[in-house]
């Protein structure tokens, strides 16, 4: 099979992951996109995260009503922080063992890339999809391909619509009493004011 991998700490899963999901699935005729949520990521140390539990049933709700789409806890079971390097060292000796393995990500995360724990193993272990949004600014391969100089061939780019949404912009509303219809689906923001998240 063809499948994508996702990940984020989803707090909360929004429809800027939606689409961007969707898109990839569309353009690269991916058979599914897997969500992994985080469990303890390293790059978020010391800040606060809704539960494990909170989060997980957001992404499920967000996704159930799409066939391709599928919820994955594989971080959130592993005891300790999250590593990309890791979580895909499992998929490919488990679940995807035979899979053509996509990593999608975004430019500002593509930018970081560099700092995760073994860079040049992620490289080896999936093909990377960059999504480019306008106002995001160029694509830079600088750090990486000092890592593997052929980074530049393998990677593949999806363009999508400029969605400005964002986990921090969605927490700042909630906390403020704001409106974030819309910009997350309906069964999450139900979710959201059930538990009375972010307040």
């Amino acid at each position: 099979m063809r499948r994508g991998i996702l990940g984020g700490t989803f707090d909360p899963i929004h429809t800027g992951h939606l689409i961007l999901a969707q898109e990839v699935l569309w353009r690269l005729g991916l058979d599914e996109v897997w969500f992994v949520p985080t469990g303890e990521p390293w790059m978020k140390r010391g800040q606060r995260l809704t539960s494990k539990e909170h989060r997980k049933a957001m992404v499920q709700l967000a996704i159930e009503t799409n066939e391709r789409f599928r919820l994955s806890t594989i971080e959130m079971d592993r005891p300790g922080e999250t590593y990309t390097v890791d979580t895909l060292e499992e998929l490919r000796a488990g679940d995807m063992r035979d899979d053509d393995v996509l990593f999608i990500m975004g430019v500002d995360t593509l930018n970081s890339m560099h700092r995760w724990k073994a860079p040049e193993r992620i490289l080896e272990l999936t093909q990377l999809v960059v999504a480019l949004r306008p106002g995001h600014g160029p694509l830079d391969l600088t750090t990486l391909e000092a890592i593997d100089p052929t980074v530049g061939e393998r990677l593949m780019t999806v363009h999508l619509p400029l969605i400005e949404i964002s986990g921090t912009e969605l927490r700042r509303r909630a906390t403020a009493g704001e409106p974030y219809r819309y910009l997350v689906p309906d069964a999450v923001g139900e979710y959201i004011e059930e538990y009375g998240l972010y307040r």
